[in-house]
């Protein structure tokens, strides 16, 4: 009885959450100008790819993808390069220091980016940055979260390998390359999820840096999409598409995700 009522209560919570997903899937297979808020009216009794055909057919969809993807996968791979190699040298390099600029580093987590937007607007107006990729590139390169991640992580790694791999006769690059590296994969899989969700579903930079609509992620498409069309069934089926990446990019790495949390002392 004790197990029923739990797994009642977890199917009933993991529905409430899934809810919003499926009402966005079931919306995409509509042919549809507006919304009610009756849950029924949401399920297709003419199933349609008519809504996601019309995306396709109109290229500038398309050029939002890619956009997205670009701006997206660059800071991913990076970020996991960078804050791997940060937070090894935070964890394990000893320097004058050390503990000051890492607590100023994460001091800068604490002010919030919409009172930065203007100053780095006038900056990236000054170099020539606004609508290109490098407003939403440069800045994401590294993540201070990520090492602060892989910093904790390291942190219970016994510095008895690194010392058994200096008296093989390793140094630093061999160290990190053949000895950390590999067993942080899970922290490190967990930073460019965190990178992949964060870049891909940013709204709020991406509508100031880019006025051009073939400049627009994905993002930033939809919103406008909505005010141009004002179609929901075109609006659901660009977001069904829009949410699959970060599904598969999750699920993918879910097993190396949790494993990084846990281990990162983020319990």
């Amino acid at each position: 009885m004790k197990k029923t009522i739990t797994y009642t209560a977890l199917f009933l919570l993991a529905f409430s959450f899934l809810l919003p997903f499926i009402i966005m899937a079931l919306g995409s297979f509509k042919d549809m100008k507006y919304a009610l808020l009756d849950p029924l009216f949401w399920i297709p009794e003419d199933p349609t790819l008519s809504n996601y055909i019309y995306l396709f057919n109109d290229g500038i969809f398309a050029r939002w993808i890619f956009n997205s993807l670009v701006i997206t996968i660059i800071p991913v791979f990076s970020q996991m390069l960078f804050c791997a190699i940060l937070g090894y040298i935070f964890a394990k390099k000893n320097f004058p220091g050390r503990e000051v600029i890492f607590w100023v580093f994460m001091a800068v987590i604490m002010i919030p980016q919409q009172l930065l937007i203007i100053p780095k607007y006038i900056m990236f107006a000054d170099f020539g940055w606004i609508n290109t990729y490098w407003a939403l590139i440069i800045p994401e390169l590294w993540g201070i979260m990520g090492v602060f991640l892989v910093r904790q992580f390291l942190q219970n790694i016994p510095n008895d390998l690194e010392e058994a791999a200096r008296i093989d006769g390793a140094n630093d690059i061999k160290v990190f390359f053949k000895v950390i590296l590999p067993l942080s994969v899970p922290v490190v899989a967990t930073v460019g999820t965190f990178s992949f969700i964060s870049n891909w579903n940013d709204l709020f930079q991406p509508l100031i840096y880019m006025t051009k609509e073939e400049m627009f992620p994905v993002t930033v498409g939809l919103a406008s999409l909505l005010g141009k069309e004002g179609d929901f069934g075109v609006e659901m089926a660009g977001s069904t598409l829009s949410f699959v990446p970060t599904f598969l990019i999750f699920l993918f790495f879910q097993r190396y995700f949790t494993e990084g949390i846990q281990m990162s002392g983020l319990k």
